[in-house]
């Protein structure tokens, strides 16, 4: 856990860990160093002599410095190439970068510096034109890196950082300046280099004692650095007293006393750093002689998640949407070599469960003559054949290949902000078929033998356009550029892996995927006999969508064995419209609900749903017909049978059951928000107010990024007061959200609980039904439904009144 924080800092930028020294300071920082060097792939470890009160030492020799910066809005390079020579931002650049320097070289000048020793240096923070995501460059001619073959040399330093961050350039894009800094500074105190020193052996212990090691128990030597001089070598394991910290030397680590009297560690990168119980020798046992260890369990599933959410990162990072950038709205997962879904980041709940069935649909569909090769990347998003959500949420699958086998997948599931349809935003309220909600792909080589298909994926993306009253997608560039991202996301997931399974070997990895699979499995079968024993082995529920449509659970639980049958028989069959949701989509929603129910810190993975059998209707709204819409199951009946599973272990009230889908736009964009709501309350708790519930984890656009992007005004956003249901523990309330177009735009709502109140629990009151209103120019307030898409017009606004949560337990 320890590393995860380091590889983010690190990796996630695009530096390789592996050829730095780790530093250590604090009391307590080099009795885990060595550990931590080891995991991380590092060879070098500093101590320094005063490391346990460094930071106190290092304002003592820091710099001065003040810095002054101001915002911009000028172009710095044209993406035109016959605009390539030219520099639009010369007349007033350097003119305010030096303006800049003079206030700040001032203030230092009033703190009794003289101008003499004041260094300025010049910052431009730049970005690419159409993303958020800007880079503080430093002026090249102070890097000692040759940019100066161009006249653009910020611009030459912003792509060659861009490209080690994020692993490629965006092309066709104006580079803008977002702010002009400097810094002046007068150096502090530069200690001088350490000079070599004469080996004088191993300096004599003060005294020996037991420590734990990685091996087991072991007797290690005692020493004080009150006594070692330099040249002075320590050969781990051992244990180093300071006056003000302690340093763990690990097996296989050679400590060294420098000249100025620091410790430098140099970690042997040839010892294990897995216990003897399943240390890898020559012959590397196999998965069936791995036998499970507890706290290594406990590691693996901190490594598998940290791999997920390096993964979500460097997404988030290199997107470009606002949709995967600033909502977050995506989700990225491990899977065995069969699809089957190991640890995910804390990312989309409903996104989970589907994305193994889409890893298990390509297994099967491409076990074939073509097959697949490294270098392949796959993409699909069928709801129905495919194991997708929805349309809208492209999954992006990439094998790892390890000496010309498959012995992992890593994918990354987005929701792309328009991808065609017959409204902007892609989420139309009135859709009867799929073919009205966008571009399908059952089956696709995003990247063949390493070669992106631009072409390939752009006509997929174009297609709905072929169909009358239909349109291709209106975000192109986004999509592609947000798919790049997928692959950049799942490529860093694959780097992480491969060094997982060069640190503690295949069959060790693969053993320890499994045992947290089991792990998952027990935890669900022991909280579903618990539950059995003190409720029955039988229960039931069922709530009714807006439109009267059932959805019915009835679970039977095995006591002795832990199994449960879910049978949905008795909902409703789908309907013509666009909230059937795949199967993928309940055990996304089942998946889900069991792992909020157990009581333990699992990953939430396929062990889950080992124990669950499932008896879904042909036909019923849970199981539609292929050519069924489905764009609303995905974010409203999701949500639904969840409030479902949860009423029937009697855990909580209905939370806001929704996910207040509101899409606008035009022929040339689509946006899409989630809009939070109340959550119901437990016998424990009081539901909280204005969140993303359940299925959906997603963020809210930032007002500054929403206006910034996007030709609206947000007129309010606030907590819908008394909005939730009462009881001995009150449900949280609704959000108000009103939104102001600058121009015509279409916009749409897909919605629920606007006629069905958020059910309470246990003698609770229900939550409220949210609105949505339209407020005409001159004060005019229409209702507008729960599923509506109408052009507003400037002037006119649109009015978001999402549900509360229901209220559990009766009030005293």
């Amino acid at each position: 856990a320890m590393c995860r924080p380091i590889r983010n800092l690190t990796q996630m930028k695009g530096y390789d860990i592996t050829t730095h020294k780790l530093a250590c300071f604090g009391g307590a920082g080099p009795q885990h160093a060595c550990a931590i060097a080891k995991a991380l792939g590092m060879s070098k470890v500093f101590v320094h002599r005063y490391g346990g009160i460094l930071s106190a030492y290092g304002l003592s020799m820091a710099d001065a410095v003040h810095e002054e910066q101001e915002p911009a809005a000028d172009v710095y390079a044209y993406c035109d190439p016959s605009k390539t020579n030219d520099d639009p931002s010369a007349t007033t650049r350097e003119e305010r970068l030096a303006c800049l320097g003079k206030k700040a070289s001032e203030k230092l000048i009033k703190q009794g510096y003289s101008n003499d020793e004041i260094v300025v240096e010049k910052y431009l923070n730049l970005r690419y034109e159409g993303t958020d995501t800007a880079v503080m460059i430093k002026d090249p001619t102070l890097t000692g890196k040759d940019y100066t073959s161009s006249h653009l040399a910020y611009a030459d330093a912003f792509k060659a950082h861009y490209s080690r961050e994020f692993g490629f350039v965006l092309e066709g894009r104006n580079i803008l300046i977002d702010d002009y800094r400097v810094r002046a500074i007068v150096p502090g105190k530069t200690p001088l280099p350490c000079v070599p020193v004469s080996s004088l052996g191993e300096p004599e212990a003060i005294g020996s004692t037991r420590a734990y090691f990685e091996n087991g128990w072991e007797n290690v030597k005692v020493f004080n650095t009150e006594y070692l001089k330099p040249g002075h070598g320590i050969q781990g394991p051992a244990i180093i007293v300071q006056s003000i910290s302690t340093i763990v030397l690990e097996i296989g680590c050679t400590a060294c006393v420098t000249s100025d009297g620091d410790l430098e560690i140099t970690v042997d990168s040839e010892i294990s750093p897995l216990p003897s119980s399943i240390k890898i020798d020559q012959s590397e046992p196999s998965i069936e002689e791995i036998e499970e260890d507890p706290v290594q369990l406990s590691i693996f599933s901190h490594r598998f998640m940290g791999i997920a959410e390096q993964m979500g990162r460097t997404l988030q990072r290199t997107a470009i949407s606002v949709n995967m950038k600033e909502r977050l709205d995506f989700s990225c997962a491990l899977f065995t070599a069969d699809g089957g879904l190991v640890a995910n980041a804390p990312h989309i709940p409903v996104h989970l469960g589907a994305m193994q069935a889409a890893v298990k649909f390509q297994v099967e569909y491409w076990n074939n003559d073509e097959g697949l090769q490294e270098g392949d990347v796959l993409v699909s998003n069928h709801p129905q054949l495919a194991g997708g959500s929805h349309l809208p949420d492209i999954t992006v699958i990439t094998p790892v290949f390890h000496e010309g086998e498959i012995i992992f997948f890593l994918a990354s599931r987005g929701h792309h902000a328009d991808i065609g349809g017959i409204s902007p935003g892609s989420m139309p309220p009135h859709s009867k078929k799929l073919e009205d909600e966008g571009a399908m792909i059952i089956a696709f080589k995003l990247v063949r033998n390493g070669q992106f298909q631009e072409g390939g994926i752009t006509e997929i993306l174009k297609s709905p356009g072929k169909i009358p009253g239909n349109h291709g997608t209106r975000n192109l560039s986004d999509n592609l550029s947000d798919l790049r991202a997928q692959v950049a996301a799942n490529n860093s997931g694959i780097r992480l892996l491969k060094e997982l399974v060069g640190e503690w070997g295949l069959h060790t990895v693969q053993a320890y995927m499994n045992f947290i699979q089991q792990n998952a499995e027990l935890s669900v079968r022991n909280m579903l006999k618990d539950f059995a024993k003190k409720n029955g082995s039988r229960t039931e529920a069922v709530d009714y969508m807006d439109d009267g449509t059932p959805i019915k659970l009835t679970i039977e639980i095995n006591q002795s064995t832990g199994n449960a049958t879910f049978d949905f028989t008795g909902t409703g069959p789908q309907v013509l419209g666009n909230f059937n949701a795949p199967p993928s989509v309940t055990y996304s929603a089942v998946i889900y609900s069991l792992r909020s129910l157990v009581g333990l810190d699992i990953p939430l993975n396929q062990g889950c749903l080992a124990p669950i059998t499932f008896l879904i209707p042909k036909y019923c709204l849970l199981n539609p017909s292929d050519d069924a819409g489905v764009v609303g199951g995905n974010v409203l009946t999701s949500q639904r049978v969840v409030d479902v599973v949860l009423r029937a272990f009697k855990a909580c009230a209905a939370s806001q059951g929704c996910m207040n889908n509101l899409t606008f736009g035009d022929s040339k964009f689509g946006y899409y928000e989630t809009i939070a709501g109340g959550v119901g309350a437990g016998p424990t708790w009081e539901g909280r107010s204005g969140i993303h519930t359940h299925c959906t984890n997603t963020r809210i656009t930032d007002p500054e990024i929403l206006e910034k992007r996007y030709p609206v005004l947000l007129r309010e956003f606030s907590i819908r007061q008394g909005s939730g249901g009462e009881g001995k523990n009150n449900g949280g309330c609704g959000l108000i959200r009103e939104i102001e177009p600058l121009r015509e735009l279409t916009m749409s709502i897909l919605s629920e609980r606007r006629t069905l109140q958020p059910y309470g629990l246990a003698g609770g009151s229900p939550g409220q039904c949210g609105r949505n209103l339209l407020v005409k120019d001159g004060g005019l307030v229409v209702n507008v439904g729960g599923k509506c898409s109408t052009t507003i017009n400037v002037g006119e606004r649109l009015r978001i009144e999402t549900p509360g949560g229901g209220g559990y337990g009766q009030r005293d």
